[in-house]
């Protein structure tokens, strides 16, 4: 099985004292998108699951 592994993108802004995870989605512009929606003190982690070998 040759196929790739989905990258996903995960939006999080900050609430003090924590970090809160919004939604997730496996596009990119999507998740810049709500990021700019929401506003300051947000940020996008990329997640990448590495492949069976």
């Amino acid at each position: 099985m040759a196929d790739k592994p989905a990258t996903t993108y995960i939006v999080s802004v900050f609430e003090k004292p924590h970090w809160r995870t919004v939604p997730t989605t496996k596009d990119k512009a999507k998740a810049e998108a709500m990021a700019k929606e929401i506003g300051e003190k947000v940020q996008i982690e990329e997640i990448t699951p590495k492949g069976k070998r």
